[in-house]
This record gives structure tokens, C-alpha cells and sequence, in this order.
């Protein structure tokens, strides 16, 4: 069984919803402070442990495939009375986007998400079994231990991080190598990028195919953008601000 976590505003009427998609080797933890931001701007929020991940019932990932993923993902979807914004970071931007080309989202948001393909290249083979975080730099889950990583985490917001790990598919993995073809989308597209993430920085997609609109921000690793809450207090009004204006009416 899949594993939700449900963030409600309270006290006020719901404008709309979220689903937020975590990326590799990680789980829905990751969303813990956009949960709060997105409660208090009156947004609900549905944050899922793919498959295996989190606190999702354990599952044997050594084939599990972008596709999988997105079933899981859109299992949530379908349950929803409208179409919600689909959130992704990382990994979990490019399952938003394989969502959305199926007309399943009102708007993407993709946080620094996983480039789409044009096509796929067929020589790179697609490998079965599992790996785990270290694989993203992450060896050693102390957080007090040095974390090259997450260089703008505070001590808090590292215990979260590290918390969320998780096993991950290598299936999946070389899949988004060989290319995980997404042709179109009809949902605005939101890029998300910051100057300080040297893993997936703007220049990552200068050739996307995609039409897509792009927010920079400074100070933010590649897990700042989930978890640094002093970049967050800002970037989650200019999300809500974007959404805001595509979903009007």
C-alpha cells in the first residue's frame, strides 16, 4: 500500500491541491516544510511515498520503472475531485511532467526535476537491481557528520534529509539516462532553479523541448530547494504567485 501524507489548511476554504512527488533514493519527508508553506497560503497538499520508498509498504525495486512510478503517482491523481498541481523535485519533476502529458495536472512545478527526452537512446542498456543514497554523495546519515550535499542545510533540516533515505531502482535510474520521452504537455510549466545547485543547474535545460517558464533562486543546493527553509520562505510565495496567475478562473 502506497503511503500519503495529507497537509489541510485549517481554518479556511481550500483553493486548491498539490501532490508532491519525491525524487530518487528519497521519500515524502522531503516535503515537510513545503507542507506547512503550502497550508498556510491555503493550498492542500498530498505528499506520496512512491513504491518501496518511505512509508509505503516495502517492495523488491530492482525493476520497477518510471513508469511504475507514475502509477503511483497518478493512483493519488485519481482521486482527487480536480486536477491538482503536480510538485516534483528531482526525479520526481520528470514523473510530474510524464503525468501531465496525459492531462493529468493543472500546472507542473518541476524543482530542479529530471530533464524529459525527445527520444530515447537505445544504446544504453537498463539494468536491474537496487541502490541506495550513497550513490548522491550521502555516506553517512549522522547529521552531524559532514554533509558536502547539503552545504546550506542547518542541523534540522539535515536530520530530514538524511531521514528520508531510501533504496532506489536502478532500473529507474538508467531509464531517465536513456531518456524518459515526454513529447508535450498541456500544463503550464514552472522550471525551478537555483545558482547555488551544481547538480542540476539553469544551463541543464536550455535545450528542453518543453515550452516552460523559469524562477532562479540564490543560496540553495539541490536539497535546499526541498528543505533550506530560509530560501523556501521566499520561493514558496513566488510558486503560489505563478500558480496563482495560470490558475486564475
Amino acid at each position: 500500500m502506497l503511503h500519503v501524507t495529507a497537509a489541510l489548511p485549517e481554518g479556511a476554504a481550500i483553493r486548491y491541491s498539490a501532490v508532491l512527488i519525491h525524487g530518487a533514493a528519497n521519500s515524502a519527508t522531503v516535503w515537510t516544510y513545503w507542507q506547512r508553506e503550502l497550508a498556510a497560503r491555503g493550498i492542500a497538499s498530498y505528499a506520496i511515498d512512491l513504491r518501496g520508498h518511505g512509508r509505503s509498504d516495502p517492495a523488491d525495486l530492482s525493476r520497477a520503472s518510471m513508469s511504475d512510478y507514475a502509477d503511483d503517482v497518478r493512483s493519488i491523481v485519481d482521486r482527487l475531485r480536480d486536477r491538482p498541481v503536480l510538485v516534483g523535485w528531482s526525479m520526481g519533476g520528470l514523473i510530474a511532467m510524464m503525468l501531465a502529458s496525459e492531462g493529468c495536472a493543472s500546472a507542473v512545478v518541476g524543482l530542479a526535476p529530471s530533464t524529459p527526452a525527445r527520444e530515447r537512446d537505445t544504446s544504453i542498456a537498463l539494468r536491474t537491481g537496487e541502490f541506495g543514497i550513497e550513490e548522491y554523495g550521502i555516506t553517512n546519515l549522522d547529521p552531524d557528520a559532514p554533509q558536502p550535499a547539503m552545504p546550506d542545510l542547518d542541523r534540522e533540516e539535515r536530520m530530514i534529509a538524511l531521514a528520508s533515505a531510501s533504496k532506489e531502482s536502478r532500473y529507474a535510474r538508467d531509464e531517465r539516462a536513456a531518456g524518459v520521452v515526454v513529447p508535450a504537455i498541456a500544463a503550464p510549466l514552472l522550471i525551478v532553479t537555483s545558482t547555488s545547485d551544481t547538480q542540476w543547474p539553469r544551463s541543464r535545460y536550455d535545450a528542453l523541448h518543453l515550452p516552460a517558464q523559469h524562477l532562479s533562486v540564490d543560496g540553495a543546493s539541490h536539497w535546499g530547494l526541498v528543505l533550506n527553509r530560509r530560501v523556501l520562505a521566499t520561493l514558496v510565495d513566488d510558486v503560489v504567485a505563478w500558480l496563482d496567475r495560470h490558475l486564475a478562473g
